[in-house]
């Protein structure tokens, strides 16, 4: 008897991975990058606090995101069974998927010999890195061409550089 089972899951998986929406990852990026700027005007705290708060805050967004897709206009057109709401949460899930890197950035930063000022600063370059990145793989997995690649690109760019400026009008 043949195993149908496992070629199936792939032929799902590989399907999903086609039509997957990155803009959670683009949101999560520019939050982490925003938390790591609120966090720094705070002062000094442990790196550990920071690790954390920029994890939470991913996963209390993913469930809010998650929330409002249940019972928002998913809950008018679908009846609410877990197929739905396994489905809305793995879509939702970039947003936590992008804290993941500056949250590791402020992890290792005592090992690259960074003080609080380099590791806020790494952490923030690391989110405005994965925004950009983020917002390229969705535009490319979409199919566009490479003008609206380099657009979107230089759009999130401007939006981390945005960020970034107001750590600085922040700061001083």
């Amino acid at each position: 008897m043949l195993d149908v089972h496992p070629a199936s899951r792939r032929e799902r998986r590989a399907e999903r991975r086609a039509h997957a929406d990155y803009t959670g990852g683009v949101y999560g990026s520019l939050l982490a990058a925003s938390v790591v700027v609120g966090a720094g005007t705070l002062g000094s705290f442990p790196r550990a606090e920071l690790v954390v708060l920029l994890l939470v805050s991913g996963v209390v967004f993913w469930v809010a995101h998650v929330h409002a897709q249940l019972f928002g206009a998913r809950l008018a057109a679908h009846a609410l069974d877990r197929r739905t709401v396994l489905h809305v949460c793995r879509d939702e899930w970039p947003i936590v998927k992008a804290a993941v890197p500056p949250a590791l950035a402020v992890a290792v930063s005592p090992l690259l010999g960074l003080g609080l000022e380099g590791t806020l600063w790494l952490a923030v370059s690391v989110a405005v890195a994965g925004q950009v990145g983020w917002s390229v793989a969705a535009a490319r997995r979409a199919g566009a061409p490479w003008r609206l690649l380099v657009l979107t690109a230089v759009v999130n760019l401007l939006l981390g550089l945005l960020i970034i400026a107001f750590k600085v009008v922040l700061k001083h």
